[in-house]
């Protein structure tokens, strides 16, 4: 399976491109925004595309060309305003939806954020980003494709430990990153989690166990 990785010089998305490719069973063709990000990809053996989340829909197409599976894990950051979240992290995300239907791309995996299923769990002080989160999930889950939507809790630089607790309605808690990235692989393979939702957090469980139970 050749997987499109969207947000591949995300913190995130750098670990799932690496994963893959150390992994051997399927292949990752990294998409990055600025020229100097492609060079560490390529020395991974990845295949790479440069492509503008704020651009047309057809550039992301074309990157989609090819591959079996999307996972987006792109996002505009802590650092800049909510317009750039509303560009990013829904617009970007539908685009890379509407793209994946127009190249033929069956399978598509979203990075959300704990809670922002319900209306009740957002956060007050950025609404925004959970807004955001919200719709870009809603569009997916509307979207005809077999998706996956991991809602990750808090994200930490911790290394991760490969135990996780996965389901809808948990209470909000932190995760590394690579736990994350682990979760997202073995999503690729896990026919249970094909058009499902769920939180994720650190827990007991391994990965697998947990993504067999969602």
């Amino acid at each position: 399976m050749k997987v499109l990785v969207v947000g591949a010089n995300g913190q995130i998305g750098k670990q799932v491109v690496e994963k893959i490719q150390k992994e051997g069973k399927h292949t990752a063709k990294a998409v990055v925004r600025k020229e100097e990000q492609l060079s560490q990809f390529q020395d991974l053996g990845a295949e790479t595309a440069l492509v503008d989340l704020e651009g047309s829909i057809d550039d992301i197409a074309e990157a989609a060309k090819g591959t079996d599976a999307v996972i987006f894990a792109a996002g505009s950051g802590g650092h800049t305003g909510a317009d750039k979240t509303i560009l990013i992290d829904l617009d970007g995300a539908i685009k890379t939806v509407e793209a994946a239907k127009q190249a033929g791309v069956k399978r598509f995996l979203m990075v959300s954020a704990i809670g922002v299923h319900r209306r009740e769990n957002w956060s007050s002080e950025i609404q925004h980003y959970s807004a955001a989160k919200h719709y870009a999930d809603v569009w997916l889950e509307n979207s005809g494709l077999d998706y996956t939507i991991v809602r990750p809790g808090g994200l930490t630089n911790d290394e991760g430990t490969g135990k996780v607790v996965a389901g809808k309605d948990l209470d909000r808690g932190y995760i590394p990153r690579e736990d994350v990235a682990n979760t997202l692989v073995a999503a690729l393979d896990e026919e249970s989690v094909i058009n499902k939702g769920f939180d994720l957090v650190s827990g007991e469980q391994s990965v697998e166990e947990a993504l067999k139970e969602v």
